[in-house]
């Protein structure tokens, strides 16, 4: 929810130097930030996950002329970096346990705001994995680093797909910073 413009609240907020001013000041900007401060802490939003999927904590060494030179470091930072300049966080996770993945998205529920996913190869073999994404009830931003649809067959299919928010596919790791984008944007 963005922060409400000027339009909004100048109307209800104190004159600067006046008796209702918690503080009096002289210039009305201090008090403006004061407001947009506030309204900020009040409506603290729930952070972004970012799930990882199997074989993506070698990215920087496995196949860098398809997957480039980019760490996984280098993404979580890249997300957090995105994220950061909306006034958000994101907590980002990991694993090459289909169970840990679908495990992490039930906690979820009620605790992030959205989900930026890269299944890796989970994303055309696992149905469990669609099933779980579903439970939260957040937005969905499904990302793959190489265009998955010039690459082998047995890649295009995808069970997470048709219950994503979005996809993002063959952007590098800047898909990520699209997807982010995207999720603080909606």
């Amino acid at each position: 929810m963005p922060w409400p413009g000027p339009s909004s609240w100048r109307a209800s907020m104190p004159r600067p130097g006046s008796r209702n001013c918690a503080r009096p000041c002289a210039r009305s900007t201090t008090c403006v930030r004061k407001v947009r401060r506030a309204y900020r802490v009040a409506v603290m939003v729930d952070p972004i996950l970012v799930l990882n999927g199997p074989n993506l904590n070698m990215l920087g060494t496995r196949q860098p002329e398809v997957y480039g030179a980019a760490t996984l470091d280098d993404v979580v930072d890249l997300c957090k970096r995105t994220a950061a300049r909306f006034g958000r966080e994101i907590t980002a996770f990991q694993s090459n346990s289909e169970g840990a993945l679908i495990d992490r998205i039930h906690q979820a529920r009620g605790a992030e705001s959205g989900i930026v996913i890269n299944p890796g190869g989970l994303t055309h073999t696992s149905v469990a994995l669609r099933d779980a994404l579903v439970i939260p009830e957040v937005p969905i931003v499904e990302v793959h680093i190489s265009n998955v649809h010039a690459r082998e067959e047995f890649r295009h299919h995808s069970y997470i797909s048709p219950i994503a928010t979005a996809v993002v596919a063959g952007m590098g790791v800047y898909g990520y910073a699209a997807a982010i984008e995207f999720l603080c944007r909606a």
